[in-house]
């Protein structure tokens, strides 16, 4: 859930806002949340005897969930930065012809 939300979000809030702060707490927003809901159905899910996502033992650490999540969320910012590099380029391009001919 988090990779869609960081590839369906990510990139156009960093192409389409002009402050890349704003882009950056939006993301945290919407990651936030998402990472929220994504853990509760996890977590439910390993109540209920699945245990692929995390490990049947309790007291283990699920640090590969961390990774994953963590790798997830860098890709996300760094997708907003490059949106908006691309979003700057883009707005201060000039659209303008020279009319004036070439000797």
């Amino acid at each position: 859930m988090v990779a869609i939300v960081t590839v369906l979000f990510a990139f156009p809030l960093g192409f389409f806002l002009r402050n890349r702060l704003a882009a950056y707490v939006a993301y945290i927003a919407i990651f936030g949340y998402s990472f929220t809901f994504q853990t509760l159905y996890l977590l439910r899910a390993w109540v209920g005897d699945n245990h692929t996502a995390f490990s049947a033992d309790p007291d283990k650490l699920p640090l590969s969930y961390l990774a994953v999540t963590g790798a997830i969320y860098l890709v996300g910012f760094l997708l907003i930065t490059l949106g908006h590099r691309l979003g700057t380029k883009r707005r201060s391009r000039t659209n303008a012809v020279d009319l004036e001919a070439t000797r």
